[in-house]
């Protein structure tokens, strides 16, 4: 059932009015009007997101609202409109949105206090947020798009904010192209979608009517469409083996972190097949691929993020490997568990990078975890905050992570998936070792930082600290709207959402209680090993690193897979670009074609030039010699 609430274009409206303001008016306001806009939009946005998802929750479940805008495309049979559409899994998506963006909106007002290009910075702020709301919002899967490209130049934009360091707008450039790739096989998927379908009859991408088609599809085409799409999360989503721009992505202002990382844009990948898990269950081998790319991304990722230094790219492949997660989840056939994670993780992940962005302002900008040390009494709000933020990560009971990442685990190996499970079970290891690894370095432990920074240390404003200490309430009790079942309103969020997404249909039965057992040994071991390490005996590290010196190498430079990618994609790329395109095609036969046709015409002018003498004598002696040679023509016509 599906009723008309026209009050949903208001959540979309609200971002909008703030990319207008700050445009072209916030330059000319100044700084204030800009710092009450820009976060004031997006608080009006969550006021108006819960009013919508309240009046959801009083209706039956499976129910929605909708709004339609106006007409969009009318393309012979296949049309499709401009139309908005809230159930359980975009009103949990869009509550994620507005409510942790607005939060990452009103700590930037502290963040980026000292920056004179704060105007733009909210521009591209609220425009990352409208995009990403139409994509989540939008009722059919070309609208949705629009929104999955949005977030894409926003993140350039937002990534290259500093864009007067070459290697910022590098970097921004970077994540456009990457993503761009991945976008070509969303296109072809939909393509796939539509041509298969028009075959039938059925020329929309409407949600509500893609799924009461989905038969028509078909097994392969359907095998066809989940992969293609899939290409497209991998780029979105930071998936192997397109996850390369997103530690790159770090050199963007930590709110941009945030809220890429935690509330928008790499979630997009794993809602939308969440939101199209009617296709993928007809098709079980690109459901195995989702599993299996997460799973095994999410343990890569985490291997490197033992041993960076830098505080924001830890985080960053910590996002990554918890992206992974995501996908092993929704990968299994549970894609409420898998949405359920990517909640928690707004929470957790947003204030872990809220509170790394506390760190590096106190710190003058510094981001080497290794310039640290000590800084828990000089930081007392951000470090109690991202400490709970770091067990909500490391799954310890009873915060949010250890609900959602257990729920993903049991559907893992409920699915049949065992190997996959385990991957799962050694990356929530590597987890808590890298990020209790983060706390020790950073909070405790004797002061490594600069003495000219160390006199200038103090915790961060009201206007940054406020959203910290919300975000750690959520990051605590935000898991138990899923209570395992049998426990109080054990399974609600499952329940609530299982309409929009359905319900998880397990192979194998085993026990929750000796699973969740198993993940938290290896949890509580990873903790063990960091408290070892770098408190107990710091000098086990370096150690280590020196042994075992070339498999350090491997995971401080990530693999290699940036150099790896440079030898043989960028390298082959512009030598064909520069000697084939440029030199042989362009140069020599478009250039070559072009200029030989003016050189004709260059050369032939310059032979009709000498007939052009300008002496009146020898034009009148040429036309003397037409005229008798038209008489001598006349004679011979004549006597013949």
């Amino acid at each position: 059932m599906a009723v008309e609430f026209p009050a949903l274009a208001l959540i979309l409206l609200f971002p909008a009015f703030g990319v207008v303001f700050n445009l072209f008016l916030g330059p000319r306001y100044g700084r204030g009007a800009v710092n009450v806009v820009g976060p004031g939009v997006m608080f009006a946005a969550f006021g108006v997101a819960t009013w919508a998802f309240l009046t959801l929750l009083r209706m039956p479940l499976g129910s929605a609202l909708s709004v339609h805008l106006w007409g969009w495309i009318e393309a012979g049979r296949f049309h499709s409109e401009l139309g908005l559409r809230l159930d359980a899994l975009s009103g949990v998506m869009v509550m994620i949105v507005t409510g942790v963006g607005a939060l990452i909106h009103l700590y930037s007002v502290g963040y980026m206090a000292h920056d004179e290009d704060f105007a733009r910075f909210f521009t591209y702020m609220n425009l990352f947020a409208f995009s990403m709301l139409i994509l989540i919002l939008a009722n059919n899967l070309l609208m949705m798009f629009v929104g999955w490209e949005g977030v894409g130049l926003c993140s350039y934009l937002l990534i290259a904010f500093w864009y007067t360091n070459p290697q910022y707008a590098y970097n921004g450039r970077k994540a456009f192209v990457v993503n761009r790739i991945g976008d070509a096989g969303f296109l072809l998927g939909m393509f796939t979608i539509v041509a298969t379908l028009g075959a039938h009859g059925v020329w929309t991408l409407d949600f509500v009517e893609l799924r009461n088609n989905a038969a028509l599809l078909g097994g392969a085409a359907a095998t066809a469409a989940g992969v293609l799409l899939f290409i497209g999360a991998t780029g979105k989503s930071a998936q192997i083996p397109l996850y390369v721009w997103l530690p790159d992505a770090m050199v963007g202002p930590t709110p941009v972190s945030a809220l890429i990382h935690a509330a928008t844009m790499v979630t997009a990948g794993v809602y939308m097949i969440a939101r199209l898990g009617f296709i993928y269950t007809m098709a079980p081998s690109a459901l195995d691929l989702v599993a299996t790319i997460g799973a095994v991304t999410a343990v890569f990722a985490a291997t490197i993020a033992i041993v960076q230094p830098d505080i924001k790219k830890v985080l960053a492949y910590s996002t990554i490997s918890q992206l992974g997660y995501m996908f092993l989840g929704v990968g299994s056939g549970a894609y409420a568990s898998g949405i359920f994670h990517v909640m928690t993780h707004a929470f957790f992940k947003g204030l872990l990078f809220l509170c790394a962005g506390s760190v590096i302002h106190a710190l003058g900008g510094e981001q080497d975890m290794n310039k640290m040390g000590g800084l828990r009494r000089k930081l007392p709000i951000t470090f109690w905050t991202m400490f709970i933020a770091t067990l909500a990560i490391a799954a310890v009971p009873p915060f949010s992570g250890y609900f959602s990442k257990d729920l993903i685990l049991e559907a893992a190996y409920d699915s049949g998936h065992s190997w996959l499970w385990f991957l799962g079970v050694i990356t929530a290891g590597l987890t808590s070792f890298y990020m209790f690894r983060l706390i020790f370095m950073t909070f405790f432990g004797e002061s490594r930082v600069d003495s000219e920074k160390q006199h200038h240390l103090h915790e961060s404003p009201a206007v940054m600290t406020i959203p910290l200490i919300v975000l750690a309430i959520l990051a605590t009790v935000g898991g138990w709207v899923n209570l395992p079942d049998g426990l109080l309103w054990g399974n609600a969020f499952v329940r609530f959402l299982a309409p929009a997404v359905g319900a998880f249909r397990p192979i194998v039965e085993a026990s929750p209680t000796s699973l969740s057992l198993v993940a938290s040994i290896a949890s509580a071991l990873g903790i063990a090993l960091a408290y070892l390490f770098y408190l107990r005996l710091p000098g086990i590290p370096m150690l280590l690193a020196w042994r075992l010196q070339d498999l350090y190498n491997l995971l401080l430079n990530k693999y290699y897979i940036d150099q790896l990618y440079n030898l043989i994609v960028t390298r082959p790329l512009f030598w064909v670009s520069n000697n084939v395109l440029n030199r042989a095609i362009d140069s020599f036969a478009i250039d070559g074609a072009a200029d030989g046709a003016g050189l004709a015409v260059q050369t032939s002018g310059q032979i009709a030039r000498r007939a052009e003498t300008g002496n009146v004598q020898n034009y009148a002696f040429v036309y003397l010699l037409g005229a008798l040679g038209i008489v001598a023509y006349y004679l011979y016509l004549v006597t013949h």
